[in-house]
């Protein structure tokens, strides 16, 4: 993650704005779902100190301290533009408190790709310890995450429904042969490259 060149008030608020993280819905075990859409994290506009206070003030105390699940959507993600980088992950990690590591019960990791799944069985047994490498599912399809999540419940960006039409079509997707790249998805809250499009206008 770079150094940010909008204030921390603006950070929260687009944040906020982009709804990235959402508590919604539950799984077929009823346990509560954080939801993350990783195609509206704005990686090069946001500090690892302002998602950190984000996440300990607004998300984590409302999870309670009961089991819960993640989804993690990982529909469009771009390394240049979404991805925080392995050490930020990592610092991310380490700052979540251990009683909500502890009540962390799956990660549904939905559309993960083949460079996401070969770096995180390389990788995710040394980059998070307390076993969160065991709890990882992954989810190819739409169709296969509500065999696991209460369907009604859930509310799913439209460009992750047109992913999922790319992948029936161009199968070879899944395995890293063809990129999804030049599809524009119309529908998606989109992170542009200028800071202007983080304005207080944009927020508001």
């Amino acid at each position: 993650m770079t150094t940010p060149q909008i204030s921390e008030m603006e950070q929260e608020q687009l944040i906020e704005k982009l709804e990235i993280f959402k508590i919604h819905g539950r799984d077929k075990r009823g346990r509560k779902i954080l939801r993350i859409i990783g195609k509206f994290f704005p990686a090069r506009f946001l500090s690892l100190d302002v998602l950190n206070k984000y996440l300990e003030e607004k998300i984590f105390p409302r999870l309670g301290r009961k089991p819960f699940a993640v989804l993690y959507v990982h529909t469009g993600v771009q390394r240049s533009e979404n991805f925080p980088g392995i050490s930020a992950l990592r610092a991310i990690y380490d700052a979540i408190p251990v009683n909500v590591r502890d009540n962390l019960q799956e990660v549904y990791f939905l559309h993960p790709g083949l460079q996401s799944r070969l770096f995180l069985a390389t990788c995710g047994r040394f980059l998070f310890s307390g076993g969160l490498y065991g709890k990882l599912r992954y989810i190819s399809r739409v169709d296969y995450l509500w065999e696991h999540v209460r369907r009604n419940e859930i509310e799913m960006p439209e460009f992750v429904y047109d992913h999922d039409d790319d992948l029936e079509y161009r199968p070879m997707m899944d395995y890293g042969q063809e990129s999804d790249h030049a599809r524009v998805y119309a529908g998606a809250t989109a992170v542009d490259s200028s800071v202007s499009s983080f304005s207080m206008r944009c927020i508001s």
